[in-house]
């Protein structure tokens, strides 16, 4: 390959990849709405059996962490404090390091992922890496109102 053509390709390569960084980027912390086919959660299905988690009864931020997660902590007080301050909304954090079944199961590919479920546990929102605050709390109130539309 003779020089011209390397540093072409190399040119090439590095505006593919700053692409596909300014698109992951750009998708990271937004709420995609359901897929085709809602999925309904229960506190079963996320839990070892052992014990039930508690869902709220508005609507619950279920938050998909592993032990070595960097945002993990921060989303883990946003989701919290949102709960806290919103009546009937329950926040359920879930380790994958001690589940990983669980990733596979509800396709998560990255920590943290957060899952908006209404009242009657049907996945209304899906959020992966850390939420951007108004967004999740816009998606939030439209839940407890019971609009149909979820931001996608």
């Amino acid at each position: 390959m003779d020089p011209t053509s390397a540093a072409v390709f190399v040119i090439a390569l590095l505006a593919l990849a700053t692409l596909a960084g300014v698109l992951w980027r750009a998708r990271a912390g937004r709420v995609a709405g359901p897929r085709a086919q809602a999925q309904v959660v229960t506190p079963a299905d996320v839990t070892d059996g052992a014990a039930d988690a508690v869902f709220g009864e508005r609507a619950t931020l279920l938050q998909f962490s592993t032990e070595h997660c960097a945002f993990c902590p921060a989303t883990r007080r946003l989701l919290g404090a949102l709960a806290e301050r919103t009546p009937g909304v329950a926040h359920v954090e879930v380790d994958l390091t001690r589940s990983p079944a669980l990733a596979q199961r509800f396709r998560v590919l990255q920590t943290p992922t957060t899952l908006l479920l209404d009242a009657d546990g049907a996945v209304r929102g899906r959020i992966g890496g850390p939420p951007r605050p108004t967004e999740l709390e816009a998606t939030v109130a439209d839940i407890l109102n019971g609009e149909d539309h979820v931001a996608a």
